[in-house]
């Protein structure tokens, strides 16, 4: 289990290793940005700015865009405690 901290709003939600980060948000009661839960509409696109994450299968991010802390929470599971941004 890791702890998941979301900015600006400061909340927090612990997710599982086999869970993605949308679920556990949503499992916690949080009012997450989400539309298509699959990667495809960007809706929950944000930004990773502490810890690791891994994908199930990889969503369609360039390197640039990894490189800058971009992560799809609908794919992604945690690795590590991580810090999220939304702005």
């Amino acid at each position: 289990m890791y702890q998941v901290q979301v900015l600006p709003q400061d909340v927090m939600f612990i997710a599982g290793e086999e869970e993605t980060l949308l679920s556990a948000a949503r499992r916690a009661g949080l009012a997450f940005p989400h539309r298509c839960q699959v990667g495809a509409c960007a809706t929950c696109l944000c930004r990773k700015l502490a810890g690791e994450v891994t994908y199930r299968l990889a969503p369609v991010l360039t390197e640039k865009e990894q490189a800058e802390g971009w992560i799809f929470p609908c794919l992604a599971m945690a690795r590590s405690d991580l810090v999220l941004t939304l702005e």
